[in-house]
């Protein structure tokens, strides 16, 4: 840890724009680059004397702090590694871009889900395979809840991120897409499974915008209500039609 940490000082200590050299610039995006580090005296006050992190979690937390705080278009590269005591070396270690903070580690859940789903009996109905996956993969701890919250109010409330969301939604479609195809025993490109992938994200989506919006609403339990409405055809409780 201190030889990379005296290396992130020094890299700190030289940095320009926040774009990054070389392939990490195409990853960050043009978009991305903002010009300059600034300097906030009540934050450098409040975080005086911080040990630097290097975690996963950490960085995202100090970083949504950032983001909740001057907003995310305004908040660079340098603020989130200034105010974490690391360099930009150790944040593009964790992250191609400013626009995968919010994800955070997104790919590694995308190979967990993939392990959900080949881990469940054969047997079980397809609809509520999904379900259970999809559960699975949004459990999240107690303490970690109103992160998720913050994370989830980032990503389908701050307009410059939706490019980037939609790739990302993309990826999750495709997951839930290739396992409905191998139990129906058709290729991943067909309506049927790229259908039961694009419903699965919906439904999702609507259930996390209900949460933001509801206070005191359990995520898991909104999440479960609309997977089982969409197995069971998306059927309007009480409706005899």
């Amino acid at each position: 840890m201190s030889e990379d940490h005296t290396a992130d000082a020094a890299d700190t200590a030289g940095a320009g724009p926040d774009a990054v050299d070389g392939a990490g610039a195409a990853a960050a995006g043009a978009g991305a680059a903002v010009a300059g580090t600034r300097t906030h005296e009540g934050d450098h006050a409040r975080r005086a004397g911080r040990r630097p992190v290097t975690s996963r979690p950490e960085i995202e937390h100090i970083a949504l702090e950032l983001f909740s705080e001057r907003g995310f278009d305004t908040t660079t590269v340098d603020d989130i590694a200034h105010a974490a005591g690391i360099g930009r070396r150790t944040f593009f270690r964790y992250y191609a871009s400013k626009n995968d903070v919010p994800w955070g580690a997104f790919d590694e859940q995308l190979l967990r889900m993939r392990s959900v789903f080949a881990g469940l009996p054969p047997d079980l109905p397809v609809m509520a395979a999904v379900r259970a996956a999809v559960l699975d993969f949004n459990d999240v701890t107690p303490e970690e809840q109103p992160w998720h919250r913050r994370r989830l109010r980032l990503i389908l409330e701050t307009p410059t991120l939706q490019a980037h969301s939609t790739l990302r939604y993309a990826s999750w479609r495709q997951v839930v897409a290739e396992y409905v195809a191998g139990r129906l025993g058709l290729p991943d490109t067909a309506l049927v499974p790229q259908t039961v992938g694009h419903a699965s994200l919906g439904v999702a989506l609507a259930a996390y915008e209900h949460w933001l919006l509801v206070d005191g609403t359990d995520l898991r339990d909104l999440l479960d209500e609309v997977f089982r409405a969409l197995e069971a055809g998306l059927v309007v409780a009480g409706d005899a039609g």
